[in-house]
Parts: C-alpha cells; sequence; structure tokens
C-alpha cells in the first residue's frame, strides 16, 4: 500500500493501545501537540496521537558543541545503548561510542542484560558526523506514531521497524539531534503522518527539505520543493537551490525547485549583451534554458554562436569533454537559419564539432533560407521545427539581403518590422538591424522615431549606417535608395535616395520619411497585414585614397 493510502486509513486505526504504558514512563518530557482534542478522528490527529498509536519516538534536543571539537568524520547513525527494555536510541549527529565514564555511569543504572551492540543503520547522505558525548540535552519531546505510516513513507524507518531483530519490536525509539535541527525534524515527523506543514517560511521548508532527504521521505521533498518553487525567487536563492547540499540524493524529488530556480535566471538573465561577464560562471542547465529561450537577447544568432563557443571553451577545458558538450547539449540550441552565411562557414571550419552534424545544421539553414516564405512559415509552425527556425528577440533586427557583384557590386537589404514593433519607438525610440555588406563594407539600417527638424511634431525616419574605421583614411561612395511597400498595389514605392562618400562610422539618411501619427494608424497605408516592409538598395560608386 502507498503512503497516501496509509494515511486515509488511519483515520481508522485498530493498531492496538497507546504505548504499551509508555505514557507513564514518559510524564516528565514535553508532548508536541497541536491543540488535540480527545474526540479528534481528522487526518491532522494522526500525529502524536497516543490512543492510535502503536510506537513512540523520542526525541533528544542536545546542545550545539563548539566546531572546534567537530570530528571531520563519523560512524554514521548509530544506535548504542538501550534506556529501557522497550526503548531504542539513535544518534542523528554519527557520535563515536561514549567514553568509558559514561559506559561506567550506564553501567550503574542499567542491567547489562540490557545492553546492545552498536547497528550500522544510518539516513543515507547524513554527513553531520560530530557531536561531544558531553552534549548537554536540553529538552525531550515524544511523538507517538504509527509505524506502518513511517515505515511506508521512509525506507530509513522501514528500516528500523522491521530488520527482524528483537530491537525493532520495541515501542520506543530514541532520537538525539542538534537544537538547529529541530524546527525541521519535528516538521518532517508531522508531515509524514498527516501530510501537512506549518510553515511557509524559505529557511525553514529548505531545512526541512535537508531532513527529509536524510530520512529518504520523497514524498516531503517533493512537498517543500514545490512550495519553494512557488514563493519568490532572487538570484541569490536560485544559485543556491541549483548547488543544494550534496547530501540531496534524488534530484527527481527536487525537480519543481531546481526548475523554477532554472526558469529564474533564464528570464532575470536572457540579456545576454548586458550580462555576458555573469553569465560565463552559469552550470550548463542554465546556459541550456537561456539559449532555449525565443526572447534570448542578444545582437544577433552570430553572437548567441560566439557566446556557446566562448562559455563551453572557459568551462570545460578539456577538449573531449567540451566536444561532447558542445555537440549533443549545445549546437542543438543554436538557430543556424538565423545565422549569416559568413558565419556558418565558420561553423563548418571549426574542429570543435563532429563534421557531420555541423554539415547537417549548416544544411538545413542553408535550404531554410531558400525556401519561400509560406514555406518558411510553415517550418515555423510544425511542432518539430518550429525552435529550430524561430527568430529571437535581437537587439538588432534581422535583415534579409541579396548580393550582387556584377556589372557592379550592389546589394539589396529587406527590413520587415512588426506594427507592435514600430508602435513601441514613440516617441523617442531607435531600432538598428543586423549588418549586411556591400563590397566587403559593413553596413546597418536604423529606424527612429523622432520630432522633426522643422516642427514639434513626431515624425517615422529611416537612415543608413557604416561600421568603418573612423581612422580609416579610405572613403567609400555609396548610392543608397529607400523604399516601402504600400497598398492596395503592394509595389514598393521609393521615399529617399541619396549618394554619400563614406569615411568611418557614419550615418545618413531622412529624418521624415513619414509623419507618426498618419504612418501607425491603422488605416496606413504602409501596414500590409501588420507588417512595415521597407526595402534599401546600396551600389557601390568608387573607393577614393
Amino acid at each position: 500500500m502507498d503512503s497516501s493510502g496509509l494515511r486515509r486509513s488511519w483515520r481508522y486505526p485498530n493498531l492496538g493501545g497507546g504505548g504499551g504504558g509508555g505514557g507513564d514512563s514518559l510524564s516528565t518530557v514535553d508532548s508536541w501537540g497541536f491543540g488535540r482534542s480527545s474526540g479528534e478522528s481528522n487526518l491532522g490527529s494522526a500525529f502524536d496521537a497516543a490512543e492510535s498509536a502503536n510506537r513512540v519516538i523520542r526525541v533528544e534536543i542536545v546542545a550545539e558543541p563548539p566546531a572546534e571539537s567537530r570530528p571531520g568524520n563519523g560512524g554514521g547513525l548509530r544506535r548504542h545503548r538501550k534506556r529501557r527494555s522497550d526503548e531504542e536510541e539513535f544518534d542523528l549527529n554519527n557520535s563515536e561510542p561514549e567514553s568509558e565514564e559514561e559506559y561506567e555511569a550506564y553501567e550503574e543504572n542499567y542491567d547489562d542484560k540490557e545492553a546492545v551492540a552498536l547497528i550500522g543503520v544510518s539516513p543515507p547522505g547524513d554527513d553531520s558526523s560530530w557531536r561531544t558525548e558531553c552534549s548537554q540535552v536540553l529538552r525531550v519531546k515524544s511523538i507517538y506514531i504509527c509505524s506502518a505510516i513511517f515505515a511506508a513513507e521512509s525506507p530509513f524507518f522501514d528500516k528500523l521497524f522491521s530488520n527482524g531483530m528483537k530491537e525493532s519490536e520495541q515501542q520506543h525509539v530514541t532520537l538525539k539531534i542538534n537544537a538547529s535541527e529541530e524546527a525541521a525534524v519535528m516538521e518532517l515527523l508531522r508531515f509524514m503522518c498527516n501530510g501537512n506543514l506549518s510553515t511557509t517560511s524559505p529557511s525553514l521548508l529548505l531545512d526541512v527539505l535537508v531532513a527529509a532527504d536524510k530520512f529518504q521521505v520523497v514524498s516531503c521533498m517533493r512537498h517543500c520543493s514545490w512550495l519553494l518553487a512557488n514563493l519568490p525567487m532572487t538570484a541569490d536563492l536560485a544559485f543556491f537551490y541549483l548547488n543544494l547540499p550534496c547530501s540531496v540524493s534524488m534530484p527527481d524529488a527536487v525537480l519543481p525547485l531546481t526548475n523554477a530556480a532554472t526558469d529564474f535566471l533564464a528570464t532575470e538573465f536572457k540579456d545576454l549583451t548586458k550580462h555576458q561577464n555573469v553569465v560565463m560562471d552559469f552550470p550548463l542547465s542554465v546556459i541550456e534554458a537561456i539559449l532555449s529561450r525565443n526572447d534570448l537577447k542578444e545582437t544577433s544568432e552570430d553572437e548567441v554562436y560566439n557566446f556557446a563557443l566562448k562559455w563551453a571553451r572557459a568551462r570545460y577545458p578539456e577538449p573531449e569533454e567540451r566536444r561532447e558538450i558542445l555537440n549533443s547539449r549545445l549546437l542543438p540550441l543554436i538557430r543556424f537559419s538565423r545565422m549569416s552565411c559568413s558565419k556558418l562557414r565558420t561553423v563548418l571550419e571549426c574542429s570543435e564539432f563532429d563534421s557531420k552534424l555541423a554539415r547537417k545544421f549548416v544544411l538545413e539553414a542553408l535550404l531554410f533560407k531558400a525556401e519561400k516564405p509560406h514555406h518558411q512559415k510553415a517550418l515555423l509552425q510544425g511542432e518539430s521545427t518550429s525552435q529550430m527556425f524561430a527568430e529571437r528577440d535581437y537587439h538588432y533586427h534581422p535583415v534579409k539581403v541579396v548580393e550582387f557583384d556584377q556589372p557592379f557590386p550592389q546589394s539589396v537589404a529587406f527590413l520587415d518590422l512588426k506594427r507592435e514593433e514600430c508602435a513601441k519607438l514613440f516617441p523617442g525610440g531607435r531600432l538598428y538591424s543586423q549588418p549586411f555588406y556591400l563590397a566587403g563594407h559593413g553596413f546597418f539600417l536604423a529606424v527612429h522615431c523622432d520630432t522633426g527638424h522643422e516642427s514639434a511634431s513626431h515624425c517615422f525616419g529611416l537612415f543608413l549606417g557604416n561600421q568603418e574605421n573612423e581612422k580609416d583614411p579610405k572613403s567609400f561612395t555609396v548610392e543608397y535608395k529607400f523604399a516601402v511597400r504600400a497598398r492596395p498595389s503592394g509595389e514598393f514605392v521609393n521615399k529617399y535616395g541619396g549618394t554619400y562618400a563614406f569615411t568611418g562610422e557614419k550615418v545618413v539618411g531622412c529624418g521624415n520619411i513619414f509623419p507618426w501619427s498618419s504612418f501607425i494608424h491603422k488605416d496606413s497605408p504602409y501596414f500590409i497585414n501588420d507588417v512595415l516592409h521597407l526595402r534599401a538598395e546600396l551600389t557601390a560608386k568608387q573607393c577614393v585614397m
């Protein structure tokens, strides 16, 4: 029967008397109650219900030893002596055997016949390997439990209550814990009885999660993970959750928490251009989450590719391991169809990639670029291909470019903008295209919303920028023409043009292609299916020294 079934049947237990007289022997210690009335039979009353329990857990809370007295290793959770014929003692802090003096003190009070041997039962992952034997017992709390429920909830308790030894039949078990563990262990015991926690404190929930891991209470681990994942997240918390103590041995149980932490970091640091130095220290899981996002912020997919390569080289200095990470984990997340052809060429030349895989990605990208628009749209809507070909929210807007060498160097760049992208430019925004080339010279398009030179009204402006070094003494003369598609014909209509000798980084164009109010109006003839289609024709004229 699973644990939830046991909890349901706990409403009507038939497990015998309440601890076999344990109530009398424990009359001098604290009881961990929660306002039960004697007539309650609901699920919550399963915790500390003497009238329907068959075991008693006696929790001894001891003072924390000084840090310098803590050994570096220990022998695991140990049962070392029983104080009554019906009680076992367990130390959660992996104590070493008592000193000879303490053994003698025990001998004075208890018959030798009651002594039992040490056994190696311990909660997996328990790293609390220290306790001085003179630690003061601060208080004692006794919990009435149903051993069947605890055994179903935890392999540790299952082994404890069903190991076939005489001691497994005793009705009292003593657990010795540090004061710092008290709140978490008591919450864990409560959860094992009724499936609820009384806290929403992130720090205490995390302590309960670690305690649940010690005792292999997977259901509590999942519950704590879910609660923590739904609490407000910060970057520090997210990093901590992704690096939980090594004692957390059941990663599937904490997936809700690690997934929430990963998603938070991927959202907070999706702007790679802004946070690249910070993101370089992120673990692989977060890098994968960032590279999977459509709203990732980067200048272009070329830079996304550059970042992935740079990160892998920094984090995985061993060539074989780096090659494995790149080929199996990172390359499938790169949108090769959105990379420039010149960058795709470098993919084929990179020795860190599997050559067959690199050729596959590049071929798929080139075929996508060559497809007709309606075929590209179908690929973007396909379940298996949509992410592979989708555009991201790049800082620099993608352009489609057609280049000619004869009879003279010429490039035609097409820039398509959605209506909402244009609307966001008001009142003083700017949008830049990814670079494109003419005769080896780099250019880009810039769209502005600004006030006109002759009036205070806002206008839509279009400009051509050059990426050359200002110190370069050469000038490069370009004839340029700007055009836009217009309804009802859908043909491109020339709006502005000129000839300019570029020397260094310069920007030329027109700040008043359209008056803003008429341009953005819902009846504007320049939006076709809510898309603005711009075209820039560049022709190389001469190169002068």
